[in-house]
């Protein structure tokens, strides 16, 4: 999903002044961010016994070789388990790249993310999958709307908000690359089925039906926002049919362990739907410059599938039931105090570090630079050949 799906469908996104900058902070981030997962997130997310508490674990040790073979999570082994939640880790900061990109410094990128994956990311790991006290509520999140999508929605507006609107941009600034996008988006749409029916930590009838059931999902969001933007500019375009897509994908993330096949179509399409208006309202109305529309696509989108998989999964819609003997209306309530949990820890979190690395090393990149592009000015490389 991450390398290349999102690295190519963010770098056709952009201007193509800006194309390498965007592959280059998905690479580098992707391995510092490993890196210290392998080190610090992990041990903080999903350390074990007495070390933890509701809120975080304590680092007692550095994940080791020793620490990992041999050893089983439930029924995988522990290097399995710990790899793929670092794709988790990995993917939440990159996906908030789109919130400032075309004018963030990259220093100021890679310390940024990286403090982000350790002091945002972690503990809601911990909070939702680590027996934290989101899963002591019984907060239903299959496979990260809440960990992956809240987070990096939130954290994309708050930093765009922060590092201020583009020089030189339109209202809505195309894709230098469509073609680009829709081979990004087509990875992305199937990394999606390893994500999420790997959740299931297991090859088995629960991993196959949440592998259909995101599919379906994804294609109701496509179609849905393809029909969205018929009706309101008289032609769909490919960009937003794979928007779409990834909207439905996004809101289906947390429910498709728990629901019917007909409920998926209905989360995808209700996602995705109020996805557009999200990105319409927030293009129209509000003073910020998210670029690449993290927070609609990402975060509206991953707030709404994290309170519908409370009504989806209940047996009344033939999911699979409800935890701890909640009803509709208590598993409601449960999930809005995820989603408000999540977006202030995320909105806050972000805002405090962003300050902290700009009083240190500074956030945006100069006027020429920024008129250059990030390609030529921090690179001095160009992503085409003319």
């Amino acid at each position: 999903m991450c390398l290349p799906g999102l690295a190519v469908f963010y770098g056709g996104l952009v201007r193509r002044k800006n194309v390498l900058s965007v592959l280059a902070q998905c690479f580098a981030v992707t391995c510092i961010v490993s890196l210290l997962w392998l080190f610090i997130g992990f041990p903080l997310a999903f350390g074990s016994g007495s070390e933890c508490n509701e809120w975080i674990c304590v680092i007692s040790g550095f994940t080791s070789t020793s620490a990992l073979r041999g050893v089983l999570h439930g029924t995988v082994p522990a290097a399995a388990f710990m790899l793929f939640q670092m794709t988790f880790a990995v993917i939440a900061p990159v996906l908030s790249l789109g919130g400032f990109a075309e004018r963030m410094r990259f220093p100021a990128v890679l310390a940024y993310t990286a403090l982000w994956s350790i002091v945002v990311y972690a503990p809601v790991a911990h909070w939702v999958w680590g027996e934290g006290w989101l899963a002591r509520q019984g907060a239903l999140d299959f496979a990260g709307g809440l960990v992956v999508h809240v987070t990096s929605g939130v954290s994309a507006l708050v930093a765009a908000f922060v590092i201020g609107g583009r020089d030189q941009r339109h209202a809505v600034t195309p894709a230098h690359s469509v073609p680009l996008v829709a081979l990004g988006g087509g990875m992305l749409w199937i990394g999606w089925f390893g994500f999420n029916g790997g959740s299931a930590l297991a090859a088995n009838d629960d991993a196959a039906m949440a592998i259909l059931i995101t599919h379906i999902a994804g294609c109701a969001g496509a179609l849905t926002w393809m029909l969205a933007e018929y009706l309101c500019y008289k032609k769909p375009s490919v960009t937003g049919l794979l928007t779409g897509a990834i909207a439905g994908l996004v809101t289906i993330t947390p429910a498709c362990g728990y629901v019917s096949l007909p409920a998926a179509v209905a989360i995808g399409a209700i996602g995705s739907l109020l996805a557009f208006g999200a990105l319409v309202t927030v293009r129209a109305f509000l003073p910020v410059d998210d670029a690449l529309d993290v927070s609609p696509v990402h975060g509206v989108a991953g707030v709404v599938g994290a309170l519908l998989v409370g009504v989806f999964a209940s047996p009344v819609f033939s999911g699979t039931g409800l935890p701890l003997n909640h009803g509709i209306a208590d598993q409601l309530a449960t999930q809005a105090l995820g989603v408000a949990a999540v977006i202030g820890w995320s909105g806050l979190g972000s805002l405090i570090l962003l300050k902290i690395v700009d009083r240190l090393i500074g956030l945006r990149v100069d006027t020429m630079g920024e008129v250059v592009g990030l390609d030529i000015a921090e690179f001095g490389e160009s992503g085409y050949v003319e």
